[in-house]
């Protein structure tokens, strides 16, 4: 039976900017997954996680227990693992100077290359955001992130601590803010209840959708965002809107 291939699309398919492959590389080098946790500031239920996650990526096993030693055993990358490292170096090399060449062409245009960087994403989210993160809330072992969009407008996402330590997340971080079209309720008004985020914005376009009316609200200057509203509902175009999302259906994204 042939080998299983390595699935680089996959897990080296976006921008590695989270502690993930951190937590393989220190792993690696300690030959323990708690000593990878320490060195990386998170918890041991995060390592695992984030090991796990890689694993599921790639398609093949990247760590094994290493049996023996002066600790008892420990773990250690198989040859998949080593491979994925090595091609993670080679990836971070050539984005970064790619992204260099770019910001040199783009000089002057307004472009945000940080976010244009995230195109590698394949998600079935439509709604992706530019975002600041503003604070972070812990409260019973859920974390609520408050970011701020372009506009000013604030946006609560609702994550785990494992999540806050793999991403990394601190205030003023940049970060891309994503929710599924369906996530999303917009009507004339809205009451909000239990930290549901409000967003202010016009209807900027209007159409039949498999789950109602889809709508299309224009937060501020080339920011959009689109949502469904129950199709009895008076919508006019270029019409005061608002839209309302739960905060644990946004999830916090990072581009390099």
């Amino acid at each position: 039976m042939p080998a299983p291939t390595i699935q680089f699309d996959d897990v080296l398919g976006t921008p590695a900017v989270d502690k993930r492959l951190e937590v393989l590389r220190s792993m690696h080098h300690a030959g323990s997954i708690s000593e990878a946790a320490r060195a990386n500031g998170v918890s041991y239920k995060a390592a695992w996680q984030a090991l796990e996650t890689l694993s599921n990526l790639a398609g093949v096993p990247l760590v094994e227990k290493a049996v023996g030693g002066s600790g008892g055993g420990g773990a250690k990358l198989t040859p998949a693992g080593l491979r994925v490292l090595e091609a993670a170096d080679l990836l971070h090399s050539a984005r970064q100077k790619a992204l260099a060449q770019l910001g040199r062409s783009a000089d002057g245009l307004g472009l945000n290359l940080r976010g244009i960087a995230g195109l590698g994403l394949r998600t079935s989210m439509r709604n992706q955001m530019p975002c600041t993160v503003q604070d972070i809330r812990q409260a019973r072992g859920d974390v609520t992130v408050v970011l701020a969009l372009p506009d000013g407008q604030p946006l609560s996402s609702r994550i785990t601590l494992e999540s806050l330590q793999l991403l990394g997340l601190a205030p003023g971080q940049k970060v891309l803010a994503m929710c599924k079209a369906t996530a999303v309720t917009v009507a004339p008004t809205i009451v909000g209840l239990g930290g549901v985020n409000l967003l202010r914005g016009k209807v900027l376009r209007r159409g039949a959708g498999a789950a109602g009316m889809e709508v299309s609200l224009q937060l501020g200057p080339g920011l959009g965002l689109v949502g469904f509203a129950d199709a009895q509902t008076p919508l006019k175009l270029r019409q005061a809107a608002m839209a309302a999302i739960e905060p644990h259906a946004v999830v916090i994204g990072l581009a390099a």
